[in-house]
């Protein structure tokens, strides 16, 4: 048993203490909250009339985590979508910016940023998804359903990017 603060103290907290450096990993959700949601349908009530043809939607995703205290960060979901018609007939967009906080402890070091950067939103992705479905409804279109996010390859994209590449073999 490791001991965290140099020595038991003895009773039920020194007890607690030693039960917390031996437990698993855990990853607690403490709090999910929208800080930024836009729908726009400028283009109502003609946007809304039947179709022809199916609209083409652009979604972009995006992950941001910074550390509050201690072993809690603020993860952030970025979700933009943007719908139009071939012949340009802006029909909708959204913009969504939804996060959490989630206490992480008993991870070591070298996996702290794959778990927050892929657990978390991985969490959070079911919530933003039915706030955007909500979203577009609620704008007179059919709810839009959102494919899962493979968060594992947004990761490993974004790791990519960030790290210097050498020249492009062939």
């Amino acid at each position: 048993m490791s001991m965290t603060n140099g020595g038991s103290t003895g009773g039920a907290s020194g007890a607690a203490a030693g039960a917390a450096a031996d437990a698993g990993p855990q990853l607690n959700v403490l709090a999910q909250y929208v800080k930024d949601l836009s729908f726009e349908n400028p283009n109502a009530p003609r946007s809304l009339q039947q179709q022809q043809q199916s609209p083409q939607i652009n979604i972009q995703i995006n992950v941001n985590a910074k550390p509050l205290s201690g072993n809690e960060y603020e993860v952030e979901l970025k979700i933009e979508g943007r719908a139009e018609i071939q012949g340009g007939l802006f029909l909708f967009s959204f913009d969504l910016l939804y996060a959490g906080v989630f206490r992480i402890v008993n991870v070591p070091q070298e996996n702290l940023h794959a778990i927050i950067m892929i657990e978390c939103p991985r969490l959070l992705f079911p919530f933003a998804r039915e706030l955007i479905a909500t979203a577009v409804r609620n704008g007179g279109f059919p709810p839009l359903m959102i494919d899962p996010v493979d968060f594992v390859s947004l990761y490993r994209q974004k790791v990519a990017e960030n790290q210097p590449q050498p020249a492009p073999a062939g």
